[in-house]
């Protein structure tokens, strides 16, 4: 998990310049959550191109944490950056998501946050499983509780497909080249959303674990209190990254590390200090989540589509 901080951001930054050239961009938009992945790349795009040529947007709805907002606001200010904010909620509603989980009629945050939790708790008992690990593949054959994990699913990840929908407006608009903020941790265990935080016309820190990460925010000067927050994606109150893992970063990252590597199960639990269980766990999370890592499946029509030229000719 060791990097070089510096020659990492120097290498970044370089991607960066270099593919706003290759696509003839004016300039870089981003999503500011607060969390570290956007400060992290926030800052490498601010320290590559200067942050007069970097649209930080702000995009809250109806459950988003109050801190969350703050949080971003500091790290634009940090960086001198240009933003807008644009409140998703009149997104949202017309379509009906926050029918999906009536949480409005619990009043408080800190209730709604409670009673996710609990109801995050029990779905994991009655599955055995976290409900986003058992939504990486789809839900058929669940039984009971399928009708409530399906709806949290769709709840959630609505959100973020209303986030890109925002960035590339923008991004079109006035010609920006939209950034992603996914890290390898995300990307190899799925924790991101299919058409959502997933797509992006670059990915900076996409080689980076989330340890490693962390380790370059510090290089970057992103504030402490940003460092040791609990990452969260804000899109179910009370809901954080490792509880809908189910592992803490600093494991799952030696895991993945170690399965990366080429290790079996045995060898990766040895050298982690891990169970094998919880080893066989991740490396199950990996296999159900490649889908997202791939363009969508088509067939494989052969000369009947093309003449005799086969799948390499299919025009997509």
């Amino acid at each position: 998990m060791d990097i070089d901080a510096r020659l990492v951001a120097d290498r970044i930054e370089e991607f960066i310049r270099r593919q706003m050239d290759e696509m003839q961009r004016d300039g870089a938009v981003l999503g500011m959550s607060g969390g570290i992945d956007c400060a992290v790349v926030a800052s490498l795009l601010a320290r590559a191109l200067g942050p007069d040529r970097v649209l930080a947007l702000i995009l809250p709805e109806r459950d988003s944490s109050p801190r969350s907002r703050t949080d971003a606001l500091r790290e634009i200010a940090r960086l001198g950056l240009a933003h807008r904010e644009v409140d998703l909620t009149p997104i949202l509603k017309p379509v009906g998501v926050y029918g999906a989980l009536p949480l409005g009629v619990l009043g408080a945050r800190r209730i709604k946050e409670s009673a996710v939790r609990w109801q995050h708790r029990r779905q994991t008992a009655a599955i055995g499983e976290t409900p986003f690990r058992q939504g990486l593949l789809g839900t058929r054959g669940l039984g009971k509780g399928k009708r409530v994990v399906d709806a949290g699913l769709a709840y959630a990840r609505a959100k973020h497909r209303a986030r890109l929908l925002v960035l590339y407006y923008f991004a079109e608009l006035e010609n920006r080249l939209v950034v992603g903020t996914t890290n390898r941790s995300e990307a190899m265990t799925g924790f991101v959303v299919k058409w959502g935080d997933n797509v992006a016309d670059i990915e900076p820190i996409l080689p980076l674990y989330k340890t490693q990460v962390r380790r370059l925010a510090a290089f970057l000067d992103v504030p402490e209190a940003i460092i040791r927050k609990a990452p969260s994606p804000d899109l179910l109150p009370g809901i954080d990254d490792e509880m809908a893992l189910g592992v803490d970063y600093e494991t799952l990252d030696r895991i993945l590390e170690g399965l990366d590597g080429g290790g079996d199960v045995a060898q990766v639990a040895s050298a982690c200090a891990a169970p094998e269980a919880q080893v066989r766990d991740v490396q199950e999370m990996v296999r159900r989540s490649r889908h997202l890592r791939e363009l969508p499946p088509y067939p494989d029509l052969g000369v009947a589509a093309s003449g005799g030229g086969g799948r390499g000719s299919a025009n997509r």
